[in-house]
């Protein structure tokens, strides 16, 4: 749920940021993109301390490694999360994150398979990954229809 409070409360404040003249924050794919930052620096850094044990549990039996995969999606994670920062890798980030988001999204039916609680189940983990896909393929578009158009 932090994740989703995160993205949410950054992207809230940045439009709030850029109506009261923050110019950089003016148009709401950039507060966007912040609020990903956000969300997505949180959830890197979870891959190495706090919840690593419970996310390398959530890797499905069938492959191999669980450490390095946790380890090596949080360093994609994070790398992505400065490159929505920049307006000339926020595409390309976008693009990496929405990948991640999908492929990953199996983990999550495997964690959601345990005695987990309601919050941790299918529908919400399902609701909150489609929210987060949302919002990267959002900076996505926006950000590929302002490259079609220079």
């Amino acid at each position: 749920m932090e994740p989703l409070v995160t993205l949410v409360a950054v992207t809230g404040l940045l439009l709030l940021a850029g109506a009261l003249g923050a110019v950089r924050f003016r148009r709401p794919t950039a507060a966007l993109r912040g609020g990903l930052a956000a969300m997505f620096t949180l959830t890197a850094s979870a891959h190495f301390v706090g919840m690593r044990e419970e996310l390398v549990a959530m890797v499905p039996p069938a492959l191999p490694a669980p450490g390095l995969l946790v380890t090596l999606t949080g360093i994609a994670e994070l790398a992505c999360a400065l490159g929505l920062l920049w307006s000339r890798t926020a595409r390309s980030s976008a693009a990496a994150l929405s990948a991640m988001l999908v492929v990953m999204f199996p983990a999550n039916v495997y964690a959601a398979g345990g005695d987990v609680p309601w919050w941790d189940s299918l529908g919400p983990r399902t609701a909150m990954q489609a929210v987060f896909l949302a919002a990267t393929v959002t900076v996505l578009v926006r950000h590929s229809r302002a490259a079609e158009e220079t």
